[in-house]
C-alpha cells in the first residue's frame, strides 16, 4: 500500500530542475567568450599591469603632443639661467605661480647659486601663446599648454646652455619611445618571417637561417651596436640617423624571436588543420601567416612587450656613448651625456632626470609584460 502511494505520488509530481549555481553560470559565460576577451578579463585583474598601462599611455600621449605640452622649444637658450635648478611651484589658493630666480656667482669656485626672488610672482597660465611650432610636424601652432607671461618657468631646471630640461625631456621622449615601438615592429616582422620559413620548410633552409642566427647571437651586443652605429655617415641628418639606429636595433633584435617562432611552428606544422589547409590548395605563405602564426599570437604579443624596453635601453646606451642620436636632435641618451661628469652630477643632480624616465618606462613595460604573460596562459584560472 505504501509502495503504491509512493509510486502514485512520484508519477503525479514532476521533479523541479535544480537551480544553476553561480560558478556554473560563470563557467558557461566564460566558455562563450572569445580568446582575446578572456585575455582581457585576466589582464585587467593584474593591478601592476593596469598601472603600467596607464603610465605608458600617459607617457606616449606626452610624447605625441610634446610641442604643445612643452613651454619652450628644445634648443631655446636662456643665457641668464645656466644650470638653474628646478623651480618650486607655489599656490595662491588654486592659482599656481613661481618666483623669479636671482643668480649669484662665487668668484673662487665659479659655481652658480640661485635664490628665489619673492618680490616677483609669475602666475602659471594655461593655453598661453609661445614660440611657433608644428604639431605632429604638420600643423602650425603657437599655443602652449602652460607657461608664464613674464619671467621663466623651469620645472626640471636647465642645462649648461640654459635650455629648459622639461621641454627637452618631452622632445626626447618622442624619439626614445617611438624607437622602441618602430624597432620592435621591424624585429617582429623579421622574426616571424625568418622563423616561419625556418620552421615550416626545415632542411637546408632551416640550417642556413639557424647558423645565421647563431652568428648574430654570438657577437657581444654593445660592440656590435657600436660598430654598426659608427658605420653611419657623419653627414646624415637627424631623421636619417633616427631611422638608421632603428634599423640597427631591429637587425639585431629579431634573432631571439625567430627561434621561438621556429620552435612553435615545428610543433604545429603536422597538425590536422595544417594538412586540411594544404589539401584545400592554400599557399605556404597563407598557411604560415593565417593558420600557424595566429595559433600563438598571444605569446608573440607578450614577447614584443618585453622587447620594447630592450630597444629603448639600446638607443639610450648608444646615444649616451655618442654613437646614437646626435645633437641637435634629443633623446634620453643624448640628455644623459651631460651627466657623465661626477662633479656635474654632484652640483646639478637634476641632469639625471632622463634616467628616471628610462627606469620608469622599462618598469612599466615589464609590468605590462608580466600581466600579458599571465593573461595569455590558458591554464590560469579566472
Amino acid at each position: 500500500m505504501e509502495t503504491g502511494i509512493e509510486t502514485g505520488m512520484g508519477a503525479g509530481m514532476e521533479t523541479a530542475p535544480a537551480p544553476q549555481t553561480a560558478p556554473r553560470k560563470k563557467s558557461a559565460a566564460l566558455a562563450a567568450e572569445s580568446q582575446w576577451r578572456l585575455i582581457w578579463l585576466r589582464f585587467r585583474k593584474h593591478r601592476l599591469a593596469m598601472v603600467g598601462s596607464v603610465v605608458l599611455i600617459v607617457l606616449y600621449l606626452l610624447a605625441a603632443f610634446h610641442p604643445f605640452v612643452s613651454p619652450y622649444l628644445p634648443n631655446t637658450r636662456n643665457e641668464d639661467y645656466v644650470f638653474a635648478p628646478p623651480q618650486r611651484v607655489h599656490f595662491d589658493g588654486l592659482r599656481p605661480y613661481v618666483y623669479d630666480m636671482q643668480q649669484t656667482l662665487d668668484m673662487q669656485t665659479f659655481r652658480r647659486t640661485y635664490t628665489e626672488d619673492t618680490s616677483a610672482r609669475h602666475y602659471v597660465r594655461f593655453f598661453v601663446p609661445g614660440e611657433p611650432y608644428k604639431l605632429f610636424g604638420v600643423i602650425p601652432a603657437t599655443v602652449r599648454l602652460f607657461g608664464v607671461e613674464e619671467g621663466v618657468i623651469f620645472l626640471f631646471g636647465t642645462d649648461k646652455l640654459g635650455r629648459d630640461l622639461f621641454s627637452r625631456n618631452l622632445y626626447a621622449a618622442s624619439i626614445s619611445l617611438t624607437i622602441g615601438l618602430v624597432g620592435v615592429l621591424l624585429a617582429f616582422v623579421l622574426g616571424c618571417l625568418f622563423g616561419g620559413i625556418s620552421g615550416y620548410y626545415g632542411g637546408i633552409v632551416d640550417d642556413i637561417i639557424q647558423r645565421m642566427i647563431e652568428v648574430l647571437q654570438s657577437v657581444p651586443t654593445i660592440p656590435l651596436w657600436m660598430g654598426l652605429s659608427a658605420a653611419l655617415p657623419p653627414h646624415w641628418s637627424s631623421l636619417q640617423i633616427y631611422f638608421g639606429i632603428t634599423l640597427i636595433l631591429s637587425l639585431i633584435g629579431w634573432a631571439g624571436l625567430a627561434r621561438v617562432v621556429r620552435g612553435k611552428i615545428l610543433e604545429l606544422r603536422e597538425e590536422d588543420f595544417v594538412m586540411a589547409a594544404k589539401l584545400s590548395g592554400s599557399s605556404d605563405a597563407k598557411i604560415i601567416g593565417k593558420h600557424l602564426l595566429p595559433g600563438f599570437m598571444s605569446y608573440l604579443i607578450v614577447d614584443m612587450t618585453f622587447s620594447i624596453p630592450g630597444m629603448i635601453i639600446g638607443e639610450t646606451a648608444l646615444s649616451f656613448l655618442g654613437l646614437g642620436i646626435r645633437p641637435p636632435a634629443v633623446s634620453w641618451g643624448v640628455l644623459l651625456q651631460d651627466a657623465q661628469n661626477i662633479r656635474t652630477i654632484s652640483q646639478q643632480p637634476w641632469l639625471l632626470i632622463p634616467a628616471g624616465f628610462v627606469i620608469v618606462t622599462v618598469l612599466m613595460f615589464n609590468f605590462v609584460g608580466d600581466g600579458l604573460r599571465d593573461a595569455a596562459d590558458p591554464y590560469k584560472a579566472m
